[in-house]
């Protein structure tokens, strides 16, 4: 079974995305702020990061430099999740994201979701 942590300080939009990758067959591991998600991570290696990029304690941008500059981690893919506009995505594909989803299309399906995830899960294997 594929590990996906969920970093999300939202207590509702982190038990949505959990209910729904649960329901996809994923096992789910959340954090609530950058210092968790870096714990998390670096104990648990997921294969797959949901990051939100506005969180306590430490920024999404901080975390995914972090876990990029960290051996540990650095191969375990992660999605950028935000509200922010798309003129962060290139500044973030540099840094290591290996996808970006803005939040407003996940209120309405979860399939971008679900498909953003399997794809950067099959491209990691190859």
């Amino acid at each position: 079974m594929q590990t996906v942590l969920v970093v999300e300080d939202s207590r509702f939009l982190r038990a949505d995305r959990e209910h729904t990758l649960k329901k996809a067959g994923y096992l789910v591991m959340t954090a609530v702020d950058g210092e968790e998600a870096l714990k998390v991570a670096r104990e648990s290696n997921p294969d797959v990061i949901l990051l939100d990029l506005l969180l306590p304690k430490l920024d999404g941008s901080s975390v995914l430099r972090a876990l990029k500059a960290d051996p540990l981690t650095a191969k375990v893919p992660v999605v950028v999740v935000t509200a922010l506009s798309v003129k962060n995505e290139k500044k973030l594909m540099h840094d290591g994201a290996a996808a970006f989803l803005e939040k407003g299309s996940l209120l309405t399906s979860t399939e971008s979701l679900l498909d953003t995830i399997k794809r950067v899960l099959e491209s990691s294997l190859v």
